[in-house]
C-alpha cells in the first residue's frame, strides 16, 4: 500500500506542468506552439533560453522534492530507495500524462534529472553530464536523451552493486531494476516521434529550423 501511496503522491507533484503555467504567464500556450509539448525543450524553442532553463529547473525540482523527502523519512530503512523509486515513478507519470491536459504533458527529461538528484546526486550528475555532452556535441536534444537512457540503467546497476545506492537483497534489487527500466521505457515512449524523425534524418537541431 505504501508503494501505491508514493506513486500517487509523486503523480500529484508531477501534475505541476511548469511549461504550461509559465507559458500562460508569458501569454504563450505551449500546447499550441512548437511541438505542442509542455517540456523544457519546447519552452526553449518557443520562448527562449531563459524560459527553457526556468522550466527545466522547476520540472526537475518537482521530481527532486518527493524523492528526497521519502528518502529522508525512511533513511536507513531497507526500503528507503524502493519507496523513493516509486515516488519518482509517480512524478514521471504525472509529468508525462497529466489528466487535465488530456494526458499529454512533457517528455520527462528534466523530471528524470530531478529524480536522479533526489535518489543519489553523484549518480545523477554522471547521467546529466552525459546528456549535456551529447546535446552540445550533436545539438540534438532528443538524441542526447535517448543515448542517456543506457547510462541511466548502466550507472544505476553500477551504483547499486557497489553499494553506493544500497539496495541489499536480491528481490529488492530486481524490483529496483524493473522500476528503473519502466522509467527509461516511459522516456523512450515519449520520444517516439523524435525517434521517427531521427531515423528519417529530419530531427531539429538547436539554432536551426531543420
Amino acid at each position: 500500500m505504501l508503494r501505491l501511496l508514493f506513486v500517487l503522491i509523486g503523480y500529484i507533484f508531477g501534475l505541476f506542468q511548469t511549461g504550461y503555467f509559465y507559458g500562460k504567464l508569458k501569454g504563450v500556450d505551449l500546447k499550441k506552439e512548437g511541438s505542442g509539448n509542455t517540456g523544457a525543450t519546447n519552452a526553449l524553442r518557443v520562448m527562449g533560453v531563459s524560459s527553457g532553463l526556468i522550466v527545466f529547473f522547476f520540472d526537475a525540482l518537482k521530481a527532486f522534492i518527493p524523492v528526497f523527502v521519502v528518502r529522508l523519512i525512511f533513511k536507513g530503512d531497507p526500503l528507503e530507495y524502493i519507496y523513493a523509486l516509486y515516488a519518482g515513478l509517480g512524478v514521471i507519470l504525472g509529468n508525462d500524462f497529466p489528466f487535465y491536459l488530456k494526458f499529454n504533458g512533457g517528455k520527462g527529461v528534466a523530471a528524470m534529472a530531478g529524480w536522479g538528484l533526489g535518489l543519489n546526486a553523484p549518480y545523477a550528475l554522471i547521467c546529466i553530464g552525459v546528456f549535456f555532452l551529447i546535446a552540445f556535441t550533436t545539438k540534438i536534444v532528443s538524441l542526447a536523451s535517448l543515448i542517456t537512457c543506457a547510462f541511466i540503467i548502466g550507472v544505476f546497476l553500477l551504483f547499486m552493486f557497489k553499494g553506493w545506492i544500497p539496495i541489499l537483497t536480491v528481490p529488492l534489487r530486481i524490483e529496483a531494476v524493473i522500476l528503473v527500466l519502466i522509467l527509461v521505457a516511459l522516456l523512450i515512449i515519449r520520444h517516439k516521434n523524435n525517434i521517427k524523425r531521427l531515423a528519417e534524418g529530419k530531427e531539429n537541431k538547436f539554432g536551426r529550423n531543420k
